[in-house]
């Protein structure tokens, strides 16, 4: 091999992203395929992921790398879905090991090991993140949905990129009637035993909200329990160290979240926003949020202890 070509066959000059090069790119840079077939064999420096992508490295691929090897294979109306698609914006899920890929219906071919392929008649507008094209929050969610048959992870598929502010529960409703029904009925259960999730929709806007404040970051969704152990009422938000809890939307029980007044007899710094105030004023309830968090700080802590909180 000359010195050009070696030059060549460098991730920067052929134009690879994360280590992944199609085989066009490499043409493009002078690569010819008796190289390429050289480079790839046993033992060499390189590996094969599809038949038109190259891992310019070797060992075992990142998931980066197959992601970017399924758009390099499938070519520009592939989309990604599912819990790669969920990852991308934001939803942290651990994936199964074939990525999803979705492909218009008129595609034929078979999918290498690393994929699942899944052609479909109503490909989604993608959503572009990091260059690579992914299916909008609803869609990714329904397309794992329909794939899991344990009823609790299926709920939890559904539930998450609600919880995150990614969509609402309106969203999967809509884009469940709009697509295929094969394979949906225990999706269409799910989301009728999940109801509308107003109130769980509100913890993408609330966290987003939080993490601009110049505050430590809260635990979420906790009950609030007295030295003995008996419960006195639950926050969706709390800072624990300052002993201050934070309820927004509406109660989600008849007795108002064990009444709020317990709370405040507690000692507990307590702000309650609405489901308006928080849409519609949210420079509002963070200044709202700041100046209790600095009134909380000032105060003996209160003798209460939170329980079942999820660190944010």
């Amino acid at each position: 091999m000359t010195h050009a070509i070696r030059a060549a066959v460098t991730a920067p000059r052929i134009g690879a992203t994360d280590g992944v090069a199609t085989k066009a790119q490499l043409h493009a840079a002078g690569v010819s395929d008796r190289v390429i077939a050289n480079r790839c064999r046993p033992g060499g420096p390189w590996r094969r992921l599809t038949s038109s992508v190259v891992l310019l490295g070797t060992g075992s691929p990142t998931r980066m790398q197959l992601l970017r090897a399924a758009v390099g294979q499938f070519g520009r109306d592939a989309v990604l879905t599912g819990f790669d698609a969920l990852d991308a914006h934001g939803v942290e899920l651990p994936p199964p090991r074939p990525v999803h890929v979705l492909v218009p219906g008129y595609r034929r071919m078979l999918p290498p090991e690393w994929f699942l392929l899944e052609r479909t008649a109503r490909p989604p507008d993608p959503v572009w993140i990091g260059g690579l094209p992914f299916a909008p929050p609803e869609r990714a969610a329904l397309d794992a949905a329909r794939r899991e048959s344990d009823p609790e992870k299926l709920r939890k598929l559904l539930a998450l990129p609600v919880h995150q502010g990614l969509c609402t529960a309106e969203h999967l409703h809509a884009e469940l009637d709009r697509g295929n029904q094969r394979g949906s009925a225990a999706v269409r259960l799910a989301l009728r035993e999940l109801g509308p999730m107003r109130d769980v929709f509100l913890y993408g806007p609330a966290r987003r909200l939080v993490a601009a404040l110049p505050m430590p970051a809260p635990s979420w969704d906790v009950t609030i329990c007295d030295l003995r152990g008996t419960p006195i009422g639950a926050v969706d938000a709390w800072w624990d160290e300052a002993g201050m809890g934070w309820q927004f939307g509406s109660p989600r029980d008849g007795t108002g979240r064990l009444h709020h007044l317990a709370l405040t007899a507690a000692g507990v710094v307590l702000v309650r926003s609405t489901t308006d105030q928080l849409r519609t004023d949210p420079d509002g309830v963070r200044k709202q949020l700041a100046r209790a968090f600095r009134t909380a700080a000032r105060r003996p802590r209160p003798a209460v202890e939170s329980v079942r909180a999820v660190a944010a």
